[in-house]
């Protein structure tokens, strides 16, 4: 029996105990649950205090529940969609075979090796490569990398057509989900837009005092805010994202083109528009809105530009691509400042959202107190 890689022996010495794991696991869901109460409380708050109690007049009350459930139901159904579908792991048609595989663990030598796997990926879909133009192999998986697959040290697996990793739904979003995650973003931003344009009126009044101060001036005023705050935050990555689509390319791929036996190419993976959408959400648009699974192919090959041409052929593209129109440098520049505003709205998000749950706590407190205040006077003037 053939002893295992030393990269992959060390991996194993240095893997964590089963309860830290498990702890880790656990710390994993904190996110999701911050914002499954978040979504509660806004639920509450939206149907209970502001349809029940604060709205008196019955078409108003029944439209906006109506309008509401629809968009929190699609919200709802995609962001568990996201969160529950298993990400895509490449076939074991790319893990090696048996006799390869134990050449490949005897070898201690890195061109051979990689003349072990160039053997095997001659009859795989692969045409991408490492920087260095080697063939990616995951030694934790002990497969050929597909194209545009890459392993998720979280989840601890190859996922395919990997974009990240999501700590709000705590999942890989790749081939398998991708779809459900940009539905989540749209029905996130729907689900955020109604509150505001519905409970708007209502903060307003609240306010200026123009109503009279009951229990549920808190939550209407507090709905308003975090529902703004969610909508400017979502609103931009999800803009984010349907760029990403347009360009039929991943977060990663955005961030690091990807290396074809040609060269990088940022491009390779695009088809044109139509194209590009029709991979992600399908050729059927009735399914386009809807949490199902409905894009194109299997995750693990993939139509490039350049495989199928020859080497001069492909330089001569890379070489176009790289002499780029003013306008076009113009549109890159920005790009990069769309992503430093995503990222400074992300922070500035966060830390509001800290400040407001802190803000709130001490609202609590203070009413509280003065509640029991209140209380304690009336005792007394009726003694």
């Amino acid at each position: 029996m053939t002893s295992p890689p030393a990269n992959v022996l060390h991996g194993l010495k240095m893997a964590p105990s089963p309860a830290l794991r498990c702890c880790k696991r656990a710390l994993n869901w904190v996110p999701v649950l911050f914002i499954n109460l978040v979504v509660g409380w806004s639920y509450y708050a939206y149907v209970v205090e502001l349809c029940v109690y604060t709205i008196l007049n019955n078409a108003e009350r029944i439209s906006y529940l109506v309008i509401f459930h629809i968009a929190f139901a699609m919200f709802i159904w995609a962001y568990w969609k996201t969160i529950w579908s298993t990400p895509a792991s490449p076939s074991k048609a790319f893990g090696l075979p048996r006799q390869e595989k134990e050449l490949y663990e005897r070898e201690e030598r890195a061109e051979v090796q990689q003349e072990i796997l160039k053997k095997v990926a001659r009859s795989l879909p692969v045409y991408t490569r490492t920087a260095g133009g080697a063939i990616r192999y995951c030694n934790y998986c002990q497969v050929i990398k597909p194209d545009r697959c890459h392993h998720c040290s979280t989840c601890e697996m190859c996922v395919l057509k990997m974009d990240h990793h999501c700590p709000w739904v705590n999942n890989c979003v790749g081939f398998s989900n991708y779809k459900y995650f940009v539905l989540f973003l749209a029905y996130a931003s729907l689900y955020c837009a109604v509150i505001c344009a519905t409970v708007v009126r209502y903060f307003i009044k609240f306010w200026t005092k123009q109503l009279a101060d009951t229990h549920a001036k808190f939550h209407i005023l507090f709905l308003f805010f975090v529902a703004a705050l969610f909508f400017i935050s979502i609103v931009s990555l999800l803009t984010y994202h349907l760029w990403l689509v347009g360009k039929n390319r991943t977060t990663i791929e955005a961030f690091r083109a990807p290396v074809f036996t040609n060269g990088p190419d940022k491009n390779g993976f695009s088809l044109g528009f139509g194209r590009n959408v029709a991979e992600v959400f399908g050729d059927q648009a009735k399914y386009w809105i809807l949490p199902v699974f409905s894009s194109l192919g299997d995750g693990h090959s993939f139509v490039t530009r350049l495989v199928h041409l020859d080497h001069e052929q492909a330089n001569s593209v890379l070489q176009q691509n790289g002499k780029r129109p003013v306008f076009l440098l113009f549109l890159n520049i920005l790009h990069q400042f769309f992503l430093l505003c995503l990222l400074c709205v992300n922070l500035y998000s966060l830390i509001t959202a800290l400040l407001m749950e802190r803000l709130t706590l001490v609202c609590l407190v203070t009413m509280g107190n003065t509640q029991r205040m209140t209380a304690k006077r009336k005792l007394m003037e009726a003694r």
